[in-house]
C-alpha cells in the first residue's frame, strides 16, 4: 500500500492511510457492511445520509464526509442543506422537525460526553418516529459511528469523486 505524507494545520506529521481492513479483516468488513445494510432499512435514504453526514462531521472523518455527501446529492440533497448541517440547531425550519429530532439524537448517541442520552432528546426522537423506525434510525447512528472509527484509525482517505 502506498503512503502520503501530509502535515496538518500544526505542522504536525500524519501519514496516509493505515491498513486496509477490508483486505486484513474481511470477515469483520463483510459484517459491518451487512450491519450497514440492516440498520438503513425502513430509513428514509434523505434522513440517513444527514445523519451520516452529521456523525461523520462530529468525529472528524474525511472518508466518510466526502462519501456520504456525494451520496446525498446523488439522492437529492440540496448544497445548502449539506453545508448548514454543522449548524443544523441555528438553521430553523431548514431541516424539519422529525429531521431535527434525529440530528439531536444523532449528537447525543456520537458525542456521550456525559455517559448517557438525554431523556429529552429521546423523547423527542420518539416522538417523531413510530418505535421500529426508532430502533432503525439508532442503529444507524451506531452503524456509522462504527464506520467512523474505522476510517478514523486506519486513516482512509477520501476519494474526492475519483
Amino acid at each position: 500500500m502506498t503512503t502520503i505524507d501530509t502535515s496538518d494545520s500544526q505542522g504536525a506529521h500524519m501519514s496516509g492511510q493505515r491498513m486496509n481492513l477490508a483486505k486484513l479483516a474481511p470477515e469483520v468488513y463483510q459484517a459491518m457492511v451487512a450491519l450497514d445494510r440492516a440498520a438503513s432499512r425502513g430509513v428514509d435514504p434523505v434522513l440517513a445520509e444527514l445523519i451520516k453526514i452529521r456523525s461523520s462531521l462530529l468525529n472528524h472523518c474525511a472518508f466518510c464526509l466526502d462519501m456520504h455527501t456525494r451520496d446525498a446529492r446523488k439522492g437529492g440533497e440540496t448544497e445548502e442543506r449539506i453545508y448548514l448541517l454543522s449548524a443544523w440547531e441555528e438553521a430553523g425550519p431548514v431541516f424539519t422537525e422529525k429531521e431535527q429530532a434525529a440530528l439531536a439524537l444523532t449528537e447525543a448517541v456520537t458525542v456521550i460526553t456525559d455517559g448517557f442520552v438525554p431523556d429529552e432528546v429521546y423523547a423527542r426522537a420518539a416522538k417523531h418516529f413510530e418505535e421500529a423506525e426508532l430502533a432503525q434510525v439508532i442503529a444507524l447512528i451506531l452503524t456509522i459511528n462504527s464506520w467512523n472509527r474505522i476510517a478514523v484509525t486506519t486513516r482512509m482517505q477520501p476519494t474526492l469523486g475519483r
